[in-house]
């Protein structure tokens, strides 16, 4: 039997308004399992399966050859990972856990079954789906278009997350100037960026380096729309 925390995760979840029937078997047949920072959950080319997250934050990146990583998406909590992959075949991507995490592993061959017969279920799987797309398409976006808070804020994830290490500290390396360098602004908005998000506790820094605090409280930063 699941615990609270996951049937709460599996009913906020795209997977709540399936069939309560496929609902049962995949919460019966499911594991989960607990995973510290820094963890790397799924690598390029592995086995596909499916996950639902019960708690916690997760990057979904690619890499290039030569050791570039551009972020994906994020999965928080009641967000699935996997679907694409399920209906896709293996894909070029990681998935690296950014704070202690909980995930849920969902059977893929109950899932995939179900959806060949039951067209509620095949189509739950296109809106989720098409939800990631667009999900995707907003991350591209704040990168391209974003206010300097958002582009400061997904830039530290990125760098601090390209540098984690299992069970570590998530810490970008960087200098205030080669933040703003690298989100196309000057050091002194950066600065102020930085110290709104020091006042939060989100991050702590040094002159050399930002310490991420509060990894799902600054990628809320890079979603919200503001001026800055």
């Amino acid at each position: 039997m699941a615990d609270r925390e996951v049937s709460e995760a599996v009913a906020r979840s795209f997977l709540g308004r399936l069939p309560a029937d496929l609902v049962d078997a995949l919460v019966e047949v499911g594991e989960r399992t607990d995973y510290p920072a820094g963890s790397t959950i799924y690598r390029e080319g592995s086995y596909p399966r499916a996950l639902l997250v019960v708690r916690g934050l997760l990057r979904v990146h690619m890499t290039s050859p030569e050791g570039r990583q551009v972020t994906v998406r994020y999965a928080r909590a009641c967000d699935v990972l996997g679907i694409a992959v399920l209906v896709g075949g293996p894909a070029d991507i990681s998935v690296q856990t950014l704070a202690e995490s909980s995930l849920f592993r969902i059977d893929s061959r109950t899932l995939i079954a179900a959806a060949h017969r039951d067209a509620r279920v095949s189509w739950a799987l296109a809106e989720e789906l098409n939800r990631r797309l667009y999900e995707t398409l907003q991350q591209t976006a704040i990168i391209a278009f974003g206010s300097v808070r958002q582009r400061v804020a997904a830039h530290l994830l990125d760098l601090a997350s390209a540098q984690l290490r299992p069970q570590g500290r998530l810490v970008a390396r960087v200098s205030q100037q080669e933040l703003a360098d690298a989100v196309g602004s000057v050091r002194e908005v950066v600065a102020r960026v930085l110290r709104d998000f020091r006042l939060d506790r989100l991050v702590a820094t040094s002159p050399d380096s930002i310490h991420v605090l509060n990894p799902a409280g600054l990628h809320d930063q890079s979603w919200k729309p503001t001026a800055t």
